[in-house]
């Protein structure tokens, strides 16, 4: 049975086309990957289909009475609202079964005969459809899902407020999971998990009985969730069964019977178009010509789709710094409260250092306590001679009103127009892309539009947190490619084992001094 239909979509931003006529269908059970290059569309689609965007042409119908739950990391928690408020509203229509529940019990009192028949029917209803919910069981579902997601370290009653990115996201997760809907919605939901709650929610995701689709650039993961592959390019959307590997035959498969196709059929135009040319002026073959035209005329010609640009990085360096990068003495990092033991660590010249570790154990903020962006609250930071540091913050304000080529001309005034659009199509973003705002670009390509500020300045030590993020499958092949070739130092915040592997020289696992418990 279907549960989502979506029949001729099309939408654009602008003059800038994002899908065309594009057909989807979902069935009950079916674990769907969502893939494609940044920018080609996969929030966009998740947002039309969940009704908070309206497509310009097309029709989305949901079945009846399907309930349908979507991780949006943008989703606004109230300060005042504790992680246990948020994780137990997934329950909230039980709740109001509850309290109808309550409510009729106390008018039975006073009820007539009649009356009081009605309410004992809807009475039996409310308690068959608590019971079944597990409704009496709630408060252990919420311990058992915080628990897995590494919630409870984090505290039931702390304020949501007060959560780091990586934080939110897992208590916006749980509460998801908790709701238990008939289709799931993922946005990419690895971006802010460590390496242990990603093997929790592989392992939920493949015990799930019910649908859900999952836009995701962790290849692995992917491969080991999903039963079937849509994937989104040049505004139209394929199905492929099997995981991302097998569509990765598949699509090379046909790609290659395309390339030969086209081949065939461009020999055959030339050799119809040099007939034509050589005859259609003789009597005794203007026919023949003719004949051949009309042939040339009626063909359906096969064209081959643009290649996409490729992004290309790589870093300037600085002149070469001192014996040491950093030397932290007794240094204390955190906000109100310590989020360290006092830690004395040093970095020298050509280190590559992943920070590795939970969300919220000030992975973060050790890099910004380092940069000297926030204060320590005890000990000192002694930087090195010489240091020409390159950031990369997690995310853009969400704000932002600035158009891709005004933020690199921020950054780098002297640019010429024609410096500014290389530099970005460097990065792989296309002409549309780099005249467009920044708030409207997918998370990859904001991404891009950061790093193409940072190998654009002359550094010797990059500071990185979560470079990975939001990057498509091309682009961070080509990070990590540049970033072995750089010859300044790295220390970077990274929750990807195969990125970092064989690219860092050491390994610092924040679990190690952290006053948190993991």
């Amino acid at each position: 049975m279907s549960i989502l239909n979506v029949v001729n979509l099309s939408h654009g931003f602008g003059d800038r086309a994002i899908f065309s006529q594009v057909s989807f269908r979902l069935l009950k059970g079916e674990h769907i990957g969502l893939i494609g290059a940044n920018g080609e569309g996969k929030s966009t689609f998740m947002n039309i289909i969940t009704g908070s965007l309206a497509p310009d042409e097309g029709k989305v119908e949901w079945a009846k009475n399907v309930r349908v739950g979507y991780l949006d990391q943008h989703t606004a928690l109230e300060k005042g609202m504790s992680v246990r408020d948020v994780l137990k509203s997934a329950f909230d229509f039980l709740f109001e079964l509850e309290a109808r529940m309550n409510d009729i019990c106390d008018k039975m009192g006073e009820a007539g005969e009649a009356e009081l028949e009605a309410y004992m029917e809807e009475l039996g209803t409310i308690q068959d459809l608590l019971t079944m919910h597990d409704f009496y069981m709630i408060d252990a579902k919420v311990e058992e899902v915080a628990r897995a997601l590494g919630l409870t370290d984090v505290g039931l009653d702390r304020d949501v407020t007060d959560l780091s990115g990586g934080q939110r996201t897992k208590v916006l997760l749980a509460k998801l999971l908790l709701e238990k809907p008939d289709i799931l919605l993922l946005d990419e939901p690895t971006n802010y998990l460590d390496a242990e709650h990603i093997e929790w929610l592989k392992r939920y995701l493949n015990d799930y009985e019910n649908a859900f689709i999952l836009i995701s650039h962790d290849i692995p993961f992917l491969n080991s969730v999903v039963n079937l592959i849509y994937h989104m390019d040049q505004q139209e959307l394929h199905r492929y069964v099997g995981n991302y590997d097998k569509f990765q035959e598949v699509y090379a498969v046909k790609k290659a019977q395309l390339e030969a196709a086209y081949n065939r059929q461009q020999k055959e135009i030339a050799d119809l178009k040099d007939f034509v040319a050589r005859n259609k002026a003789r009597v005794a073959t203007r026919n023949m010509a003719m004949s051949r035209q009309k042939k040339l005329d009626k063909m359906e010609v096969i064209e081959l789709a643009g290649e996409k640009p490729k992004p290309e990085f790589h870093f300037k360096e600085a002149r070469t710094p001192g014996r040491y990068i950093f030397q932290a003495h007794d240094l204390v990092i955190g906000y109100q409260e310590p989020l360290s033991t006092p830690l004395n660590l040093e970095m020298e010249r050509g280190q590559k250092i992943a920070l590795i570790g939970s969300n919220g154990i000030g992975k973060t903020t050790l890099l910004k306590s380092i940069l000297g962006l926030i204060p320590s609250l005890e000990g000192t930071v002694e930087l090195g001679d010489y240091l020409s540091i390159g950031y990369f913050e997690q995310e853009m304000a969400p704000d932002i009103e600035t158009s891709c080529m005004e933020e690199i001309w921020r950054e780098f005034p002297a640019y010429s127009q024609y410096e500014v659009r290389s530099a970005l199509a460097k990065c792989g973003l296309t002409t549309k892309h780099i005249e467009s705002k920044v708030k409207v670009l997918s998370g990859g390509e904001q991404a891009k539009v950061r790093l193409c500020k940072l190998i654009n300045r002359e550094t010797n030590i990059l500071l990185l947190d979560e470079p990975t993020n939001h990057l498509d499958p091309d682009a961070k092949e080509e990070l990590r490619r540049a970033l072995k070739a750089y010859k300044g130092s790295i220390l970077m915040v990274c929750h990807e084992p195969e990125f970092y592997e064989g690219l860092a020289t050491c390994v610092w696992d924040c679990r190690e001094w952290t006053t948190k418990i993991v």
